[in-house]
């Protein structure tokens, strides 16, 4: 289910309200059950007998997923429901009348509100995406590949080129963390074909390319990090300057979110990029970015004070357990008991996805990166954007924090800006929630397209 393996987030504090429950007799769970992430429906096929095993498969009629076989628990009140490929997980708890179950969608990081109903799921109409740019195009458009030599693997991607008179000035995009493919897809969104269509338009080439181990990109996430990204950004730089009709002297990178992150340390690189576009990128220490981000998402949720006062202090203290212990067996071991205190066999193996993912190269090396370091290094123009309801990565301090950074190393071409309403994907929203991403209709900001594309041929003199 590629579609929600995206934005990074901290680990889910919640899961430790999952707690243990004396088995007692309850109601079969057997039937049919639905729910919704965003505009993306999930239908679970539960078999809950009386005596012997229990059994459980998903539906996701969105992305032609059918008979998907889940692990199934049901201890007291709790259900459990696991996903072994790609690895996922239900942690619920029945509603009192028995026709609900209440609970989350984990993820990699991040946890998505989601509630089961018995019975069938009703009929949704077609998702409306009207910013899909559609055939024919005015400009040249082919599939391509380009081999990233250092790591030894085939990355493919999609090129666009103006109809006009060449010389062209082009960009590089560079996605989200996580498996993403070259649009950036996301809940029937796919941001990165809307950007290349708009800037393409405006006499820009562009290349998008889907990443290690998606669609037609060989290799694999497995233990990748945003510095491995940085090699594939090199990649692509290198492949757009020996095209012919570019400019070579203005190719430059986009990078959105974690892209962001491999977009600067491309930059800092010999033959990096000639002007850099850094869209909600992180500014402040990765540590602390988790930290803000569970923070700002707990704020949908609540304003109690103690309850945010604890969220941060088990935030800081799963931060600190990884970053000082080495050993993954012993980080294991300190998070499972900071998180499941009370050595729950349902929380434990709840946990299990999240724990396999917080001591791994990926999430240590984001824990450590600090972008004013590496900023200060960047010697090319910078254009770095973010959302007031970024919920992600917090615009206003993260984008303080880039601009001190740049003007630190001495960068005289850097500009920064906030733009209000907009969330983690730059689109219109209401609150910045991640549930909201497939329910708005649109998929970039038209002012922020705008203000990239003549930011962009403003420094190339187009």
């Amino acid at each position: 289910m590629p579609t929600l393996t995206r934005f990074l987030l901290g680990a889910a504090a919640l899961l430790s309200s999952f707690g243990a429950c004396a088995q007692t007799a309850r109601p079969s769970l057997t039937g049919d059950w639905n729910g919704a992430l965003g505009p993306i429906d999930f239908i679970l096929h539960l078999t809950d007998p009386a005596a012997g095993p229990r059994t459980a498969t998903l539906d996701i009629p969105a992305q032609n997923a059918k008979g998907l076989p889940l692990q199934f628990t049901a201890p007291g009140d709790s259900v459990y429901l696991r996903l072994a490929q790609p690895e996922a997980r239900f942690a619920g708890r029945r509603s009192a009348d028995g026709q609900q179950l209440l609970g989350e969608w984990q993820q990699g990081l991040r946890a998505f509100p989601l509630t089961l109903a018995r019975g069938a799921a009703n009929a949704k109409p077609a998702l409306r995406r009207p910013q899909t740019p559609q055939p024919p195009f005015p400009y040249q458009l082919a599939d391509i590949t380009f081999r990233n030599e250092k790591a030894g693997v085939t990355l493919a991607g999609t090129y666009t080129v103006p109809a006009d008179k060449s010389p062209f000035p082009a960009v590089v995009l560079l996605t989200g963390s996580g498996p993403e493919d070259r649009n950036e897809t996301i809940f029937g969104h796919q941001p990165f074909a809307v950007l290349a269509d708009y800037l393409t338009r405006r006499g820009v080439a562009v290349l998008r390319f889907d990443d290690r181990g998606v669609g037609q990109s060989g290799g694999t996430q497995q233990n990748m990090t945003s510095a491995d990204y940085a090699t594939d950004a090199q990649a692509a730089l290198a492949w757009l300057r020996a095209q012919p009709g570019i400019r070579k002297n203005q190719v430059g990178v986009l990078g959105h979110s974690e892209g962001g992150t491999a977009a600067i340390g491309a930059a800092i690189q010999p033959a990096g990029p000639d002007f850099l576009v850094l869209l909600a990128a992180p500014g402040i220490p990765g540590d602390e970015l988790i930290v803000q981000q569970s923070l700002a998402l707990t704020r949908l949720q609540t304003t109690d004070a103690a309850q945010l006062a604890a969220v941060e202090k088990q935030q800081r203290a799963m931060t600190q357990i990884i970053q000082k212990t080495a050993d993954d067996a012993q980080a294991r071991a300190q998070l499972t008991a900071l998180y499941n205190p009370t050595n729950a066999p349902e929380i434990k193996a709840a946990l299990e996805p999240q724990l396999a993912t917080m001591v791994s190269p990926f999430y240590r090396h984001l824990l450590a990166d600090r972008p004013a370091q590496t900023l200060a290094k960047v010697r090319c123009p910078v254009l770095a954007l973010g959302g007031s309801k970024d919920l992600q990565v917090p615009a206003t301090r993260n984008l303080a924090a880039t601009a001190a950074a740049l003007k630190a190393g001495g960068n005289r071409d850097a500009t920064t800006k906030e733009l209000p309403g907009l969330n983690h994907l730059f689109q219109t929203a209401t609150t910045g929630g991640i549930g909201e991403y497939g329910i708005i209709e649109e998929t970039f900001s038209p002012a922020a397209l705008q203000l990239i594309a003549d930011w962009i041929g403003q420094h190339t003199n187009k």
